[in-house]
């Protein structure tokens, strides 16, 4: 019985060990925004010539965020963009727009 009792707090704490050291790398490479401007970046490409639509990167991050409130808003209509940021809270927009805006 003590054996099994010492075995399973070893299995305990090397779980939390391990949990604690999968968080740590996700939190390293899962930035706010990260994902979500991954959608971005399928029309708005680092390299405005390769899909014809302006670069987001390293723009103002209130500028962007500023910008998605307006599409958010209707103020250019239904199209694409109005769909997208509809989409989104204003936090995920605001995690969007630092995302982008740290991008170079």
């Amino acid at each position: 019985m003590r054996k099994k009792l010492q075995w399973s707090s070893f299995t305990t704490v090397a779980v939390v060990l391990l949990s604690a050291t999968i968080c740590q790398a996700q939190s390293a490479t899962n930035t706010p925004g990260r994902l979500l401007a991954s959608n971005c970046a399928q029309c708005h490409s680092p390299n405005e010539a390769a899909a014809g639509f302006e670069s987001l990167f390293g723009k103002s991050a209130d500028k962007l965020f500023n910008e998605l409130k307006e599409y958010q808003a209707g103020a250019e209509g239904e199209g694409i963009m109005a769909w997208h940021a509809w989409g989104y809270t204003d936090q995920q927009l605001r995690d969007i727009a630092q995302w982008l805006s740290k991008q170079r």
